[in-house]
């Protein structure tokens, strides 16, 4: 247990992505049974008081799937029905977020 205690604040995987003015954190965690789960976080700096907030989201294993699915299902609303004629390629400029949500479903179908 006391191994477990060291470990749990050493980071499993942590990506950060800047995006404007918030900032997302995908941190893996591990419970004290090395069970995994993911956190999502999103951190805006306060025009107040110039504190971050941070709004903070669990995603547990048996809803990664369901969870990425929903999220690929929203953003092609987005981009085929809602803004067809948008082009969203023209954030990739910075590369701070590459992530192709398909690779984690496993749906890596490359030509």
């Amino acid at each position: 247990m006391d191994e477990f205690n060291r470990n749990d604040k050493q980071e499993i995987f942590s990506k950060k992505i800047r995006a404007g003015k918030r900032t997302y954190f995908f941190d893996v965690k591990a419970t004290k049974s090395k069970d995994y789960f993911i956190t999502i976080t999103e951190s805006k700096k306060s025009f107040e008081d110039g504190n971050f907030v941070k709004h903070k989201i669990f995603l547990y294993k048996e809803d990664f799937n369901k969870f990425v699915e929903a999220l690929n299902e929203t953003v092609n609303h987005i981009k085929t029905d809602l803004m067809p004629d948008y082009n969203f390629e023209e954030f990739n400029n910075d590369h701070t977020f590459d992530m192709n949500f398909d690779d984690v479903n496993g749906d890596n179908n490359q030509a």
